[in-house]
């Protein structure tokens, strides 16, 4: 096998990926589709605010974060259910006011309570993992434009870990889709940007 085509098969370990920038969250949305239609997936946006429109367009698949949310409702309302039901009614009958000993009524408050908590602490800490934050360090910090993107630019980036990475046939593409300031990012912090 060729250097060339060993080349061509595998990007060089220092090469994070390329990134494009567009002028609007439509000719991003358009970019996104032209880059997946050439075959390319291992692609991500970074805008300032949600693009209606571009999960479906990046091909994503629904959030786990509702399941990872009903789980832990589900789990602080039983847990509490059964915490009180075996200290009241099995480990420590008492009598109170002539009730009896299993009054599900009174356990109404402690269930929604934990069923609360629960369910936010597994939103906060399943919208972390899911994301993979915190994440101090990304080689797209590096892109002298890239700060833009918590403002008012639109960017997109394509991993060289992609299948099909090819940095010709990739740039033809961002180009054709109406990105511009089309840069190769190293991982490297020395490395830099490579325009």
């Amino acid at each position: 096998m060729s250097s060339a085509s060993l080349s061509k098969d595998r990007p060089p370990r220092h090469i994070y990926g390329m990134v494009a920038e567009f002028a609007s969250p439509h000719a991003l949305l358009e970019g996104v589709r032209a880059v997946r239609k050439a075959g390319f997936t291992r692609i991500d946006t970074h805008t300032p605010f949600p693009i209606h429109g571009m999960d479906k367009a990046m091909g994503l698949p629904p959030s786990k974060l509702p399941w990872l949310v009903f789980a832990g409702g589900l789990t602080g309302a039983v847990s509490a259910f059964l915490l009180q039901w075996w200290t009241n009614a099995v480990d420590y009958q008492f009598l109170v006011g002539g009730k009896p000993v299993f009054s599900y009524q009174a356990y109404v408050p402690v269930c929604f309570e934990l069923t609360v908590l629960l369910s936010a602490f597994c939103a906060v800490l399943g919208l972390l993992a899911l994301c993979g934050l915190p994440r101090p360090y990304h080689p797209l910090f590096l892109h002298p434009r890239f700060a833009r993107a918590t403002d008012d630019g639109f960017f997109l980036s394509v991993e060289a870990a992609d299948p099909l990475w090819d940095e010709a046939v990739l740039r033809r593409v961002l180009t054709a889709a109406g990105g511009s300031e089309i840069a190769i990012i190293r991982e490297a912090p020395e490395g830099g940007v490579h325009v």
